[in-house]
């Protein structure tokens, strides 16, 4: 008899932790405001931004948390709808402000990696799966695959294969291969049309591990390429040539692993560096055109894999950047 209670009342226990967990979700969506990190800006630069990566949240221009859920993530976005879009254990996810799941796209089993999420205009999910068989796809609302572009990456290690890819006006992709040190542009059939290479004699070449994360096509037609072992921030022409870069011999050492990256209206760069462990050193910085740090987010317990900026002294500016 003790032993049959006993049994109830672990099931009882273990039920009763289920849906707390299930309840904690949605209620640490809505009400967390604790403080996380600093910001530091002499000109008084204060954002609100949505950062992934160690922790997957909204921090407020207060630095406070607006908005979380649980789970390390790679690649997201706020939605114009308010609604936030991450790459999360493997899945697209696009979570309401209160905590709801209202759209999922789960990684096809034959595959290893999810990274990439973009909402496109159409309303389609952009999602990049790496494995056996790499390939953008797009979902639709309904969850079904529209558009499915076989990718040609240059290593078989799948975590390697790709990272931040985006789609391009024109209908074409841009995606980063980081052991092939390339930035290539595919058309919806999986031909590559252009290749923009990072290993160039001028970045370092090869032995300065320039593997491209971020391929971010600017209003000057320019593609801003974050280089993460390489250290580097590098804007690139059409043709592939460098017309703008800044290492850490400009920044003071505050690079280290770019991952994510996003040009704002005003012309300056924001930059995550994922690795950077150091207490004096940002885990997210803002450079201007003229190599000047203007802006710094420290936290001693936050990796930033990629940042979505929404506002800066309480103005929105989703709508100028790109990212």
């Amino acid at each position: 008899m003790l032993s049959s209670q006993k049994s109830l009342i672990q099931a009882f226990l273990l039920s009763a932790t289920i849906v707390c967990c299930q309840l904690g979700t949605l209620v640490h969506a809505q009400a967390d405001r604790s403080i996380l990190g600093t910001q530091k800006s002499e000109s008084g630069i204060r954002h609100s931004f949505l950062v992934t990566g160690s922790i997957t949240a909204i921090i407020g221009e207060d630095n406070r948390v607006q908005w979380q859920v649980p789970g390390r993530s790679r690649d997201g976005f706020v939605l114009p709808n308010g609604n936030v879009l991450v790459s999360i254990d493997n899945s697209a996810r696009e979570y309401t402000r209160e905590g709801e799941l209202v759209f999922q796209y789960k990684l096809d089993p034959v595959n290893k990696e999810l990274g990439t999420v973009v909402r496109l205009e159409n309303g389609n999910t952009m999602v990049v799966e790496r494995g056996v068989k790499p390939r953008i796809l797009e979902i639709t609302p309904a969850g079904k695959i529209d558009v499915d572009v076989p990718l040609q990456p240059d290593t078989n290690n799948a975590h390697m294969q790709t990272r931040m890819a985006r789609k391009l006006p024109n209908g074409d992709y841009l995606v980063p291969h980081l052991l092939g040190f390339a930035v290539k542009q595919y058309d919806f059939q999986g031909n590559v049309k252009r290749t923009i290479k990072t290993d160039l004699a001028e970045l370092g070449g090869r032995a300065a591990e320039n593997w491209p994360f971020t391929a971010i096509l600017l209003k000057s037609d320019n593609i801003l390429v974050n280089l993460t072992h390489g250290n580097k921030t590098v804007e690139f022409d059409q043709a592939g040539k460098v017309v703008w870069r800044v290492d850490n011999s400009h920044v003071a050492g505050r690079f280290d692993d770019p991952c994510g990256a996003q040009r704002l209206g005003n012309g300056n760069t924001v930059i995550c560096s994922y690795h950077q462990k150091a207490p004096d050193k940002p885990r997210a910085f803002e450079i201007s055109r003229d190599k000047k740090v203007v802006w710094e987010f420290f936290s001693p317990s936050v990796s930033l894999h990629e940042i979505h900026v929404l506002t800066t002294n309480g103005k929105s500016i989703i709508e100028s950047s790109r990212k």
